[in-house]
């Protein structure tokens, strides 16, 4: 996609640290250089302000990434595409079913009137929930993983969304400061919204992360 596109050696293209690193490998194998900006908080997609402080001469293009059903302000970004001259790529997920979309709509309603001591995500327009992502309040990383190991024990599956955002990784280490991506790593965790679950199964889960709640700080 990007060869296609013209990008290569010597360029530069901004890509998100916060999600697989497939992206990051795609531009190191076109010869360009993976450059990492910060995500919004919100939307857990690259933010159109940090992309833009991200730019150099050298900027090629930008590969935008649709995260956990949450669509990226793609609006903003074509913006900054334009001011720079810069290719603005999506890469987006696999699409369901209606059906399966609005019962895990309607699954993420329930979960996001009954939780407690936990942020829920911000809906928006659009969001599919692929997955229900929250934050769970504290200091970091011990805070969300003792979160985990107790919702685990009680029954619940989630699961850490991105364990190590790819600026972290050996093979594209940068030192750059991307705040709002090494929280979101820190804090985010996955709750079920499949639409196979039962209304047991989700008050389960309200149940186990309630449970929870003395144990940590509000989050708000």
């Amino acid at each position: 996609m990007l060869r296609a596109a013209g990008v290569g050696l010597g360029d530069e293209v901004v890509v998100p640290a916060f999600g697989n690193v497939e992206v990051a490998e795609a531009v190191a194998m076109a010869g360009a250089l993976p450059v990492f900006a910060d995500i919004d908080p919100v939307t857990y997609c690259l933010d159109a302000s940090a992309v833009e402080a991200a730019v150099t001469p050298r900027t090629a293009a930008v590969v935008v990434v649709h995260l956990f059903g949450r669509p990226a302000d793609i609006a903003r970004m074509h913006g900054v595409g334009q001011r720079h001259g810069l290719l603005v790529l999506e890469q987006g997920e696999s699409e369901a079913p209606y059906d399966e979309i609005a019962q895990r709509r309607e699954r993420a309603a329930y979960l996001d009137a009954k939780l407690r001591g936990v942020r829920t995500p911000d809906g928006g327009d659009g969001h599919t929930y692929q997955q229900y992502v929250v934050r769970v309040p504290g200091n970091g990383r011990p805070d969300r993983d003792a979160f985990a190991r107790a919702v685990r024990a009680r029954g619940v599956e989630c699961r850490v969304p991105v364990k190590t955002p790819v600026h972290r990784l050996p093979e594209f280490r940068r030192c750059v400061s991307l705040p709002e991506t090494e929280r979101a790593a820190d804090e985010t965790l996955a709750l079920p919204v499949d639409a196979a679950l039962t209304k047991r199964d989700m008050q389960r889960i309200v149940g186990a992360c309630n449970a929870l709640g003395g144990l940590l700080q509000p989050a708000f």
